[in-house]
């Protein structure tokens, strides 16, 4: 690590938890980011600025101007642009060392046994069930951790599946029967909450590379920014999951 990038991330090498193995080990990383909206956003935007070495944006859709109000990683120049060339820009501003790749379409499962094997994180920053559920099962099909996140209106929640045998999955905290779900667009979002969720996904995504502290997994952490009021909810695997049951049989 040259000089420069001793000074770029000092502050974090600073810390004995991460120190410059943790901080070789972040380089070393390649996280995809699913969603590169309110969430994938400060998302995005910190682990570029903590020095992820490699990072996978995905998102089909393109920069609206009502995008604006929570999606900090755009900017009003970007408006008709695919959200992950946008991004892509932002985030190479903010720091050029990071190698940057886009998928500007929703993935098919092909694209997921393509793209999950050489991860070491799924960052999951999508906003309805179905995207949820699909990325969920392919990571424990790829035994890949992933940072689960969502926000609306003034409440938002966070947790982490780390995948493991004994560890639960998001089929075991929500059942698959689920067929509507709110989104901004009919409720709306207040911004800041965006950032306070993002910002801890990305801080668990952080400990998670780095092997640092204790991860989200088995708890889901819920805010109600009204009150600012934060509550924490313990949960298990679910013995009878269809996603992770077998999980330990059916890995590959």
């Amino acid at each position: 690590m040259d000089d420069d990038l001793l000074l770029r991330y000092s502050r974090q090498i600073l810390l004995p938890e991460i120190d410059i193995n943790g901080q070789s080990r972040l380089a070393d990383s390649t996280v995809v980011i699913i969603g590169i909206g309110g969430l994938g956003s400060p998302i995005a935007m910190y682990l570029t600025a903590a020095g992820v070495g490699h990072l996978v944006l995905v998102d089909h859709d393109i920069v609206e101007l009502s995008n604006l109000q929570r999606q900090i990683v755009h900017s009003t120049s970007d408006i008709g642009e695919n959200k992950v060339e946008s991004a892509k820009n932002s985030l190479l501003a903010l720091n050029p060392n990071v190698k940057i790749k886009i998928i500007p379409k929703k993935l098919k499962p092909a694209d997921f046994n393509e793209l999950f094997p050489s991860v070491d994180a799924v960052v999951d920053a999508t906003d309805n069930f179905e995207s949820r559920f699909e990325i969920n099962r392919q990571c424990v099909k790829h035994s890949k951790p992933l940072i689960s996140g969502a926000a609306i209106r003034f409440e938002g929640q966070v947790t982490v599946f780390q995948t493991s045998i004994d560890s639960p999955c998001y089929r075991c905290l929500y059942n698959d029967d689920i067929t509507t779900a709110e989104n901004c667009i009919e409720t709306g979002v207040i911004a800041p909450l965006l950032g306070i969720i993002g910002s801890i996904q990305a801080l668990e995504t952080l400990k998670v590379l780095t092997r640092t502290g204790t991860s989200l997994d088995g708890r889901l952490l819920l805010l109600d920014a009204l009150r600012m009021e934060w509550q924490t909810m313990k949960f298990k695997r679910d013995p009878k999951c269809p996603v992770c049951a077998n999980r330990n049989q059916s890995a590959t």
